[in-house]
């Protein structure tokens, strides 16, 4: 695939840029604001700004951080290690809306998506991560069960993000159909659809490659927190 700067350095972008008003930070450090989903981001990973970012962590906060490869700064520690795929999509739009009986997530729905999220574990996840792009999901009796939303963007180019389903309902197609719902909005809107998935994932991984999606890139990730 050809190289697209503003998505080799996505979180930077975003955190910088259409994501402004939810970032915290200074310098040559950003991350996104308490309630959203824990993530930091430097100019330059290779020469993190972590001394920028110090006055807006706290002790007990864990982040993700991606592709930074150094040693620990003092005051910071590094609680996990691994690397992700970055996948982008490189196929014919979808012809239709997949999921077009999803219900679209707002403030009211915050509290299960964000527990649906701690039960799954698709990522960094906030209780306000659901304001920072279109979320839908699928209910049973009033229970949100399954979703998948938008997280990090910049233009011509936009994340899906948080997709889980509850282990009861799984199975059952929901995931891809809300997947596939955002790609056909996305590109509809003139967005090349993009998303993340853990390297030791590799169904997800092997099913994203199947919807359509191809490797952009494998990057570290780390999961750090302050201990200052």
């Amino acid at each position: 695939m050809h190289r697209l700067p503003l998505l080799d350095t996505i979180f930077w972008s975003t955190l910088t840029g259409p994501h402004a008003q939810f970032a915290s930070g200074a310098g040559g450090a950003r991350r996104y604001a308490r309630g959203f989903s824990p993530i930091l981001a430097f100019a330059d990973p290779q020469q993190p700004d972590f001394a920028a970012l110090a006055p807006f962590c706290d002790v007990g906060e864990h982040f993700y951080c991606d592709s930074w490869t150094g040693a620990a700064p003092d005051g910071w520690q590094i609680e996990a290690e691994a690397t992700m795929f970055r996948m982008l999509w490189n196929t014919p739009a979808p012809g239709a809306d997949a999921a077009p009986d999803a219900i679209a997530l707002g403030p009211e729905h915050a509290a299960q998506a964000l527990a649906l999220a701690t039960l799954c574990k698709p990522g960094p996840f906030g209780p306000r991560t659901i304001e920072l792009g279109d979320y839908f999901g699928y209910f049973d009796g009033g229970q949100l069960v399954a979703m998948a939303g938008e997280r990090t963007h910049v233009a011509g180019l936009r994340e899906i993000s948080g997709v889980c389903t509850h282990p009861d309902y799984q199975g059952r197609g929901y995931a891809r159909k809300l997947m596939m719902k955002l790609v056909y909005r996305q590109l509809a809107r003139g967005e090349i659809p993009f998303l993340h998935v853990m390297r030791s994932n590799d169904g997800a991984h092997q099913l994203y490659l199947r919807m359509g999606f191809g490797d952009y890139l494998e990057s570290a990730v780390r999961v750090v927190s302050p201990v200052r």
